[in-house]
């Protein structure tokens, strides 16, 4: 099973589960845990091969993109968690989102920070010349150009560096095994766009994504059950940048969800 910390709220049967991107683990939530764990239950978990999830059970596993998610409902299920308000970062939504597709009534609401929802040109181009070279290549030459192409600015400095040392914790095998979902990336995301889960979503973009802000603004044009906050001076990974914004658009727009239930349910 997969690595896990949680953080327990006495009053409160509400859960918020944080799942990161890509080469990185649960530690790029250190801005958010300690304001959202004054309002909910937080569980905060690695991903295969990240952080502290070594388990070469886990690893062994076939790696697709429904196998990972399958792997954090694994942890709900251990921790008897029937329905959980998920938050995630950059690969973390897509992951979030094949959640809502696979087995919906676990999520709650979704908050989707950096959300990769369209592949631009550009994006395709990266994916394309990593699947080329990624053999070849040291994979943190790799990651480190994906991460100046997604972070270019100097204020996205921080969010540079957090995630290259996150990725400095990976091996070679286990970036291959994660960059080849690269492949499945692009029909799982049409799929997810011909068919919407009526699930409560807020998207969170940095004003300076340029990779994936654009797909984030069509996507809530297209759903009545989706709002979209966009954080200035900002780029795509939001929750490190401006932590601040950040959480507080998120809390406010998840207690709105426990609010609207109480309401239903009295």
């Amino acid at each position: 099973m997969l690595y896990y910390k949680e953080y327990r709220l006495a009053k409160s049967d509400e859960w918020v589960v944080f799942v990161h991107g890509a080469g990185g683990s649960s530690s790029v939530w250190y801005k958010q845990v300690k304001e959202f764990k004054k309002h909910f239950n937080v569980l905060l978990i690695d991903l295969r091969g990240h952080g502290k999830s070594r388990n070469p059970i886990v690893l062994n596993k076939k790696y697709s993109f429904d196998n990972v998610s399958r792997d954090i409902i694994e942890v709900l299920d251990h921790k008897n968690i029937k329905k959980a308000h998920f938050v995630g970062i950059s690969l973390g939504t897509i992951l979030i989102r094949n959640i809502g597709e696979i087995d919906p009534s676990r999520v709650q609401s979704m908050v989707l920070g950096g959300a990769v929802i369209r592949l631009n040109t550009r994006v395709k181009t990266l994916i394309s010349l990593g699947n080329l070279t990624k053999k070849i290549i040291p994979y943190m030459w790799l990651y480190k150009f994906f991460a100046w192409c997604l972070m270019p600015k100097k204020r996205h400095h921080e969010s540079r560096i957090l995630f290259v040392n996150q990725a400095k914790k990976l091996c070679q095998k286990e970036f291959i095994k994660w960059f080849k979902l690269t492949n499945d990336v692009a029909p799982l995301l049409v799929h997810f766009e011909e068919n919407k889960v009526d699930i409560p979503t807020l998207y969170v973009m940095g004003q300076e994504d340029y990779m994936f802000l654009y797909g984030a603004q069509q996507m809530v044009k297209n759903s009545e059950q989706a709002q979209l906050e966009v954080i200035k001076d900002s780029g795509h990974v939001c929750n490190v940048e401006k932590p601040e914004e950040f959480n507080d658009v998120s809390i406010d727009f998840l207690k709105g969800i426990c609010n609207q239930r109480a309401v239903m349910s009295s």
